[in-house]
């Protein structure tokens, strides 16, 4: 097996298709129980073929719906009332100016908005519904008021702007995906909506440690023929560790699918900070698992280079500004 594929569990996991004998996450608290082994390649390909982001294949099956009005009847919750309607019950709250605790009254009239709506399955994630429909993912959550940290429900619906969905065909030629995309649109959803498992730490002190030792070999910015570079490349020998810049979750692991970036491991910290490891081999970590400093997260591979970015409240900073001088 060539070390320039990135394998990692969670695939296995949300794909249902971990070999017999194999462990197997069976709740969201799963990655706090015991540290998480080295990972060793499980299947040839397997991240080739099924990029993380799109772990869990999303179908197109959006309903569409006309303007209408409900009334309110004894014992009607705004879910009750999306299923009736096939409307996404965070969209009647919206446009009915309602708020927590969406308390209702019989005899209430509802507006029920237009629109196309995707209703969520179990371990649906955003960037893979916004693949499926060809809508970048930043577009979803501006029209339907999501906020962070972009968890999902199942069940839910979220409206989608824009006409029918486009071909195959069309949805590959347009739709990018940037860390920014993964970083929010990655977590899959679940019955009760709650983030998955660990939150970054509130507070960061903004001390941060290379995340490997290595030249500088391309620098954040303007990188030629009109390309920007929103981090730094280092390089390294192959299979090199790579360690965690500073203590933080594992918020991803897995494909940089179209973004480029390979094997792709994304750490929160705290403060609105991100930082992002791309092209790596293999992670020995998991999503969700808390890191400290240092750490070991994965190993570079058969590029003998690290893509690596940091992030301050979703924009790209250029990492040797924060990095200690050596």
């Amino acid at each position: 097996m060539s070390r320039g594929r990135f394998y990692v569990i969670f695939v296995l996991l949300l794909a249902g298709c971990v070999p017999a004998g194999a462990p197997r996450v069976s709740d969201n608290n799963a990655t706090k129980r015991s540290p998480v082994p080295r990972i060793e390649p499980l299947m040839d390909g397997l991240i080739d073929e099924v990029p993380i982001w799109e772990a869990r294949p999303v179908t197109a099956n959006a309903t569409t719906i006309s303007q209408t009005i409900y009334v309110v009847k004894a014992g009607d919750g705004l879910r009750v009332i999306g299923e009736a309607t096939g409307a996404g019950s965070e969209t009647i709250a919206r446009v009915n100016n309602l708020f927590p605790p969406y308390l209702l009254k019989p005899g209430q009239v509802l507006r029920i908005p237009a629109g196309r709506y995707h209703r969520i399955a179990t371990g649906e994630t955003g960037i893979a519904i916004a693949r499926a429909y060809g809508i970048p993912w930043s577009v979803i959550v501006t029209a339907n008021d999501l906020s962070e940290p972009f968890v999902l429900r199942v069940g839910q619906r979220l409206l989608l702007p824009g006409a029918m969905t486009p071909s195959p065909e069309a949805r590959a030629a347009a739709f990018k995906v940037d860390i920014d995309d993964i970083a929010t649109g990655g977590t899959p959803a679940n019955i009760i909506a709650e983030p998955y498992p660990d939150t970054a730490p509130s507070k960061f002190g903004e001390r941060f440690t290379w995340p490997l030792i290595g030249a500088v070999a391309e620098r954040f910015g303007p990188a030629g023929e009109g390309r920007v570079n929103r981090g730094v490349e280092i390089a390294a020998p192959s299979g090199a560790d790579i360690h965690a810049t500073a203590d933080g979750v594992v918020a991803f692991v897995g494909n940089g699918g179209s973004a480029g970036y390979g094997g792709l491991i994304l750490v929160q910290h705290g403060d609105g900070w991100i930082s992002a490891y791309g092209r790596a081999a293999q992670a020995t970590v998991a999503r969700g698992q808390l890191v400290k400093a240092g750490q070991t997260i994965g190993s570079i591979g058969d590029e003998a280079k690290l893509h690596f970015e940091l992030r301050r409240n979703r924009s790209a900073v250029d990492p040797t500004k924060y990095l200690p001088a050596r």
